[in-house]
């Protein structure tokens, strides 16, 4: 009986391996969306996409809601190996200045004209990354964000006045909301309900995919229609551990990479649609902000944007080239 138990054991040692061998490598994929949210859907649809096509060579898996760290740690993590791709948005502006360039007020249009963008001006941005030791291989969305705050309805920015408002870690975000007049606060996606919930912040400004998904509407009176930014979400890779992987694998996640995007803008727009009522229903006060006030107001950041950050001019100047197709 004893020897019959050790064969049957010895087969199954030979015979796993063939149908249920776990892949060659585990590919980590960290972010901060949560449940629900257009991240945890982008990174999920990634890594089917990958582990499609890798089969057993590698896996993709993903980890969201910050599980691996927020989104200062995950880039500081993919430079040390413990995380492989992550999915950065407005923080990107304070890896490589060039980046800052999205956080301009209104300068992206719609995700036609973010397409015409990346096909354009897509190298600026590679080696903007590269240059810091990253790399991109694809393009996905936070989207346009809008504001939420317990104060009053925001139709013009004087109506920011005073609000404490969440932004996240980027210079011009800060600097914009600034100039508005708000009392804008940095901090990490994680801990963005409990300050609202406490009081600690007024408001936040998030696509509607992140304010829906992390629950805002149950602690926030007012959503205001402002799009005032649009924020690209870039899969990123750093440069080092892309050049370790082979190079069939790295043409595969490449693919996916670009293949995703499609299943990312149309789940966005549909989001879009969804979400809002979504919001409205939860009883928070919906109003429509007067968008030309707000561009009126923001000429002086892109001045300063021009001015100080090297070939700035000439980038917000293609890009708004590029909003009618020409």
């Amino acid at each position: 009986m004893k020897l019959k138990t050790v064969f049957l054991a010895s087969v199954a040692a030979v015979t796993l391996p063939i149908s249920a061998m776990a892949a060659d490598m585990t590919l980590r994929f960290g972010h901060v969306g949560n449940p629900g949210s257009l991240f945890e859907a982008s990174a999920n649809a990634f890594a089917e996409c990958a582990n499609g096509r890798l089969g057993d060579r590698a896996e993709v898996q993903a980890f969201g809601a910050s599980q691996l760290g927020n989104d200062r740690e995950l880039l500081q993590k993919l430079k040390l190996g413990q995380v492989d791709f992550s999915l950065p948005s407005s923080v990107m502006s304070s890896v490589a200045p060039e980046f800052g360039v999205f956080e301009m007020p209104y300068i992206v249009q719609d995700r036609d004209h973010m397409r015409r963008i990346q096909a354009e001006l897509g190298d600026v941005f590679q080696e903007a990354a590269q240059e810091e030791g990253y790399r991109i291989i694809g393009y996905f969305e936070n989207g346009f964000r809008h504001i939420t705050n317990n104060i009053r309805p925001i139709t013009v920015p004087a109506d920011l006045q005073g609000i404490k408002l969440r932004t996240p870690n980027g210079e011009w975000r800060v600097k914009m909301f600034q100039l508005y007049g708000a009392n804008p606060t940095p901090m990490a996606f994680s801990e963005v309900f409990t300050a609202l919930q406490t009081k600690v912040i007024d408001g936040q400004e998030n696509p509607y995919a992140q304010i829906a998904s992390a629950k805002f509407q149950e602690v926030q009176e007012y959503l205001s229609i402002t799009g005032h930014v649009y924020t690209p979400g870039y899969v990123l890779v750093a440069e080092s551990r892309w050049q370790r992987l082979p190079e069939d694998v790295r043409a595969d996640l490449e693919t996916c990479g670009a293949e995703t995007q499609d299943f990312v803008y149309e789940h966005a727009a549909k989001l879009e649609e969804e979400l809002l009522q979504e919001i409205r229903d939860a009883g928070v006060q919906v109003n429509e902000a007067d968008n030309a006030a707000f561009i009126e107001a923001s000429a002086p950041i892109y001045e300063e944007f021009a001015s100080s950050v090297d070939g700035g001019a000439d980038l917000i100047e293609r890009i708004q080239e590029l909003a009618s197709g020409s």
